[in-house]
């Protein structure tokens, strides 16, 4: 008895390891098992990654089925959802290049619309400031290169696809990256204010009229042209600054 019982706890604890060792499966062995099975299997894990918000590993998993079938039915989907899961995980640098082998590779394909429109979102992206948007501190004299490439993004968008469903979404967008290359121009104008460098900022509160005229910086544009002109002598500009200002924004300080 005393033996069968010793021959018994002995297989428990071998059934034991065993069971343990198979539950101690690496991920990278699992995700191999899938690949085994083909490109469904694998993609179906990623979409339940992406489904739980777990888009590190969706876009782990996307990527490797990228590379081991690259031509396979599944290659424009997974091509999207990589664009999403890069973009969802804060990785710019592999969103855009995704976006733009996807349109390289596919400029014709239905969704390049979409493609376009998250280029545009992840460069807005790119330029909004951390440190601006925790404090509340206002950095529009930071360089706009950014925003003006996503302003491009979503040009083409609506140019090339008029009637997509991102088009309203996009022309909200434009509208609020005009307002901040506008307050980007403002600023530059206050600084060569500080230098008494007059035509320069004239220059700058004009540019800000004629490129920017929908925007919220005209009124400060105005303020800087008439300040300016008359720090130059330039009467006659500065009487017509002054009344396009009276006109559009008797509050304004500047108005005696």
């Amino acid at each position: 008895m005393i033996k069968r019982k010793n021959f018994v706890s002995v297989m428990f604890v071998v059934f034991a390891v065993i069971t343990l060792s198979g539950c101690s499966s690496s991920d990278d062995e699992q995700l191999e098992l899938l690949a085994n099975q083909g490109a469904q299997a694998l993609y179906n894990e990623a979409k339940r990654n992406m489904n739980i918000g777990n888009f590190t590993a969706a876009a782990q998993i996307l990527s490797s089925i990228d590379s081991k079938f690259p031509f396979g039915p599944l290659s424009h989907q997974v091509q999207l959802d990589l664009i999403y899961s890069f973009y969802k995980t804060a990785n710019p640098e592999q969103t855009l290049a995704t976006i733009d082998r996807f349109i390289r590779l596919n400029p014709n394909h239905a969704d390049v619309e979409y493609a376009l429109y998250m280029r545009g979102i992840t460069n807005m992206e790119r330029d909004s400031n951390l440190f601006q948007s925790l404090f509340n501190v206002d950095r529009s004299d930071r360089d706009p290169s950014l925003s003006r490439e996503a302003f491009e993004d979503f040009r083409r968008l609506i140019e090339s696809h008029p009637d997509s469903k991102y088009a309203a979404d996009a022309k909200q967008r434009m509208l609020y990256i005009k307002d901040r290359l506008a307050r980007y121009e403002i600023e530059v104008a206050r600084f060569y204010m500080r230098r008494e460098a007059w035509v320069a900022a004239a220059n700058r509160g004009r540019y800000v009229l004629e490129y920017f005229g929908d925007t919220e910086q005209v009124q400060p544009a105005l303020e800087i042209m008439v300040s300016s002109y008359d720090q130059l002598g330039l009467d006659s500009l500065k009487s017509n600054a002054l009344k396009t200002l009276k006109l559009n924004y008797p509050a304004s300080e500047f108005i005696q």
